[in-house]
């Protein structure tokens, strides 16, 4: 399995996204020491009603929280937009 369907099983599993677009940026930092040690760089839009009554940093914890080790290991860079369906 490759990162960005990694990324996407555990979102989907924990968050059930209505819309979740994964963009490898990846090969855009070669070179760099994320890269270097192996991380990837990933964009990621993401539309939940579990975003519901949860402010910015909350939703990116619950997202940190989705991902568990793989922010440790396989994600060096990740550029989170979090929206609720409204919000979108």
């Amino acid at each position: 399995m490759n990162r960005v369907e990694m990324i996407r099983e555990k979102l989907t599993a924990s968050l059930s996204p209505d819309s979740l677009e994964i963009i490898d940026r990846s090969q855009e930092h070669a070179g760099h020491e994320g890269a270097k040690a192996g991380g990837g760089h990933f964009d990621i839009i993401i539309v939940t009603e579990v975003f519901n009554d949860m402010n910015t940093v909350q939703r990116h914890r619950a997202i940190y929280d989705a991902l568990g080790d793989a922010m440790k290991s396989e994600i060096h860079a990740l550029s989170i937009r979090a929206y609720t369906p409204e919000e979108f």
